[in-house]
């Protein structure tokens, strides 16, 4: 019963809609605790308790974000243990720059993914429920660059969740300040092994996702359980 109230919360239309609809099958808590115990590398960890020194900004636990809905019931970011090991060393070559990385969103139950294309369905911007997004696998982020003294953000070509061109790392960008940003931003995610998502400045695909399966795991069950 707990599970399929969390499912109505994420999806808001039935349990059943995340799980079957679209023709993928998650993984549960039971079944994802399996491939950890198997393989200790698939573990999503908590990015607040392992990197304290991040800043984070959950759009999707509250009303702030495209959908008008606060999709998520707590403000969480959880990624698998490798995808946070390549966030430590990108913070720590950050903060010799005096900047920091804020987390907009990181692992996302796949329900969320279902719910976010019934409410824009242009996968140019949000993820086909049909492939699962590789948040749903714990190796994906939106993120952006902010001072490390102050947790303010500092000026980038959009906002985040932008659905304008503007926002894809390809399109030239006049202003000098936000163009560097965003080079630097793109520069040193890929130095250890991140992809930026081609319309999504903030979007970075961890390599190697692939290996990690679509979860819809509630992060009420990560809370009381990892």
């Amino acid at each position: 019963m707990k599970r399929i109230f969390i499912a109505l919360l994420v999806c808001g239309t039935s349990a059943l809609c995340a799980q079957y609809k679209y023709g993928i099958r998650p993984l549960s808590w039971d079944a994802y605790r399996k491939t950890v115990d198997k393989n200790f590398a698939k573990q999503l960890v908590n990015l607040e308790r392992d990197i304290p020194t991040l800043y984070f900004d959950i759009r999707y636990a509250t009303k702030n974000n495209f959908t008008g809905e606060k999709i998520y019931p707590m403000a969480r970011a959880y990624v698998r243990r490798p995808v946070a090991d390549a966030l430590r060393k990108i913070q720590a070559e950050l903060k010799g720059k005096g900047l920091s990385l804020k987390i907009y969103d990181a692992y996302r139950p796949y329900a969320a993914t279902v719910r976010f294309y019934e409410v824009y369905r242009d996968t140019t911007y949000v993820a086909s429920p049909y492939r699962g997004s590789r948040h749903n696998r714990g190796c994906a982020l939106d993120l952006t660059l902010a001072d490390a003294n102050t947790g303010r953000e500092v000026k980038m070509p959009t906002e985040f969740d932008s659905f304008q061109k503007e926002a894809w790392p390809s399109t030239p960008v006049a202003d000098p300040e936000a163009r560097a940003n965003r080079d630097l931003l793109i520069t040193t995610m890929q130095k250890h092994g991140f992809k930026v998502n081609s319309s999504e400045w903030w979007h970075f695909d961890f390599v190697g996702w692939q290996q990690y399966e679509i979860l819809d795991v509630g992060f009420d069950e990560l809370e009381s359980g990892n």
